[in-house]
């Protein structure tokens, strides 16, 4: 991803995201927030036993965001702080290969505290493979030309969101759409409705 984000135009940054509300300028400045956040939990450890796992680390919301948190608005004031798209560039590739360095390093056993609950690193590690590759397909949403995430970030975490969901989806989906339909990023055709049977009612996924 830090590679893709590498390889953009100054143009795309001004593009909208497939994030409600968001430009890709946007989204990458909340990757830079994300893979500081990697950085402060696993130096941030914890004694007691695991309130959550990597599935159950993710909360289901009601109904998709709108752009009008004020968590989401700050990101967008931060971003346009940055001016220029270089600058975006040069702090992820700064702080996001100092975070794959830092979970390279880590014992998966380690417990470690985020969010007022208690994780290993690897339960944790795995949350975030699900966060960034949808988050990848949040930057190329209208940015066609753009390299996809890697097939084994989308097959985990097509994996991840089916245990979330409590369910598979059709093996005539692809990980990508698996991804996209199940969190509400994409609308199913008509014939994927059909396909979804019971399923449908769980959908999308707003995950938290």
């Amino acid at each position: 991803m830090r590679t893709a984000v590498a390889e953009l135009p100054d143009e795309d940054f001004a593009r909208p995201s497939g994030c409600t509300g968001w430009h890709v300028r946007d989204l990458v400045c909340h990757l830079i927030i994300d893979a500081q956040d990697v950085l402060i939990t696993l130096v941030t450890p914890a004694e007691t036993e695991p309130t959550r796992d990597a599935i159950t680390y993710w909360n289901v919301a009601e109904t998709p965001p709108t752009g009008d948190d004020p968590l989401d608005a700050l990101t967008v004031r931060l971003a346009a702080a940055y001016e220029e798209p270089r600058l975006l560039k040069f702090h992820l590739d700064d702080v996001g290969s100092a975070a794959g360095r830092a979970a390279a390093l880590a014992d998966p056993a380690i417990r470690v505290s985020t969010r007022d609950e208690v994780l290993t690193a690897g339960d944790y590690l795995d949350a975030y493979v699900l966060e960034w590759t949808l988050h990848h397909l949040d930057l190329i949403a209208h940015l066609p030309d753009a390299p996809e995430p890697p097939a084994a970030g989308l097959t985990r975490s097509r994996g991840m969101l089916e245990k979330i969901a409590g369910a598979a989806f059709p093996e005539s989906f692809s990980d990508k759409d698996a991804l996209l339909v199940g969190t509400g990023r994409r609308a199913p055709t008509d014939a994927e409705q059909a396909e979804l049977g019971e399923l449908r009612a769980k959908l999308p996924l707003v995950l938290r």
